[in-house]
């Protein structure tokens, strides 16, 4: 149990610095409790205040190297030779993305997996070849297609990717956007469609539908959003939807 030194920190540390009650809240020394708590808490925010800086200059890096590459090869090589994004540090590998350079359908995951982390390659795992099942299912091959993530480096343990974390990357994957300029976007899962779209909507309420992402003002691509495959995974019962979604997908493909 903590002691009322304790409290009084753990209190402001948490931006609460007024108590109401009946009863007034008294602790020995509470004046010294309090200023020594302040200190420390204060001695805090310059680390948060640097981190934020951090974020905002990788970012900045990020935006600049994109504008500079031409071709994705070049921006491929930006990508080997950028150090801003944490994830890179615990990673094999760097999962750039691979496909048609040309290609007319442009699928974004999340972020890369284990098997994806070991080979440099995304969606060659388990959700790789239920995607790779779903499209021979659609008449549409792999090899046509440009498949990339979010965030180019598995998170460790596969946790979720952080905001900031993604905001670093989000530059990179804009300008693959521009460099391919797909005819159509699936976003595999919530995280992709919401960040693409400048959203918070949940993949349940907005997958199937034909919407729109801002590439510039007054240019867009339509964008799909559906079920992300390792969702599919664990909910095999939403493979009905998803097989609906994959037939609208095919309809605007095949009859433009």
């Amino acid at each position: 149990m903590m002691n009322e030194k304790e409290l009084l920190e753990w209190y402001l540390s948490a931006g609460v610095d007024v108590f109401c009650g009946d009863v007034p809240f008294v602790a020995e020394n509470k004046q010294s409790a309090i200023k020594e708590a302040e200190k420390k808490s204060a001695d805090t925010r310059p680390a948060i205040t640097d981190l934020a800086q951090m974020s905002s200059t990788a970012c900045k890096n990020a935006r600049e190297l994109c504008q500079k590459a031409q071709t994705l090869e070049e921006l491929r090589k930006a990508v080997d030779n950028f150090d801003g994004c944490s994830l890179k540090l615990n990673a094999k590998n760097t999962v750039f993305g691979e496909g048609d350079e040309q290609a007319k359908i442009l699928f974004i995951g999340e972020a890369p997996g284990a098997d994806e982390d070991r080979t440099g390659q995304p969606f060659v795992g388990k959700c790789g070849q239920l995607l790779d099942k779903i499209l021979q299912s659609i008449g549409v091959e792999r090899s046509k297609c440009y498949i990339t993530n979010l965030v180019m480096w598995r998170p460790p343990g596969n946790r979720t990717p952080t905001d900031a974390e993604i905001a670093v990357c989000l530059p990179f994957l804009k300008r693959k956007i521009e460099l391919i300029n797909p005819d159509i976007i699936v976003a595999l899962g919530a995280p992709a469609a919401n960040v693409l779209l400048d959203a918070e909507e949940a993949i349940s309420k907005i997958r199937g539908k034909w919407l729109e992402y801002n590439v510039r003002p007054g240019v867009t691509i339509p964008l799909l959003p559906t079920f992300h495959p390792a969702y599919l995974l664990r909910n095999p019962a939403q493979k009905a939807k998803t097989w609906s979604d994959f037939l609208r997908l095919a309809k605007k493909i095949f009859n433009n």
